[in-house]
């Protein structure tokens, strides 16, 4: 009988610092929260977090695959806006714009588009239960 592959595990540890904030913690990293009820414009709020999540998924997602594509990257921008819908709460609909700074073909930008939506972690945990589209293209 064969080994099942080791699967990846993940840890955040989250504290409320007060009525106004909460810090993540996670590795070596930590990021203030805004938990406050009121907002506040210095920290993202969890739904923002989700949308920042999201986006750094799909730019992990081309560092992922550049190198096995031979794609010729010069830079990447992601630009994520999500609706929320009251009841119950959620994210009805998110939409993204994933702009590459490339001199690669039309096609090539599809297939890189295409691996983005195909092998995101969080890109594939939002999708199902959200109406999530967008677009990939040249700068």
């Amino acid at each position: 009988m064969e080994n099942a592959p080791q699967k990846m595990q993940f840890a955040v540890r989250t504290r409320r610092n007060d009525s106004h904030g909460s810090e993540a913690q996670c590795k070596s990293a930590s990021i203030t929260l805004d938990t406050d009820l009121a907002g506040r414009p210095d920290a993202f709020n969890p739904a923002e977090l989700l949308l920042a999540a999201l986006s750094a998924c799909m730019i992990k997602g081309i560092e992922r695959v550049v190198p096995m594509l031979k794609f010729e990257l010069k830079g990447v921008e992601v630009l994520v806006d999500g609706v929320r819908q009251d009841v119950p709460p959620k994210m009805e609909s998110i939409r993204y714009e994933i702009i590459v700074d490339t001199d690669e073909s039309e096609r090539r930008i599809e297939l890189l588009h295409d691996n983005v939506r195909k092998y995101g972690t969080v890109f594939n945990t939002v999708a199902p239960g959200t109406d999530l589209s967008g677009v990939m293209h040249r700068r």
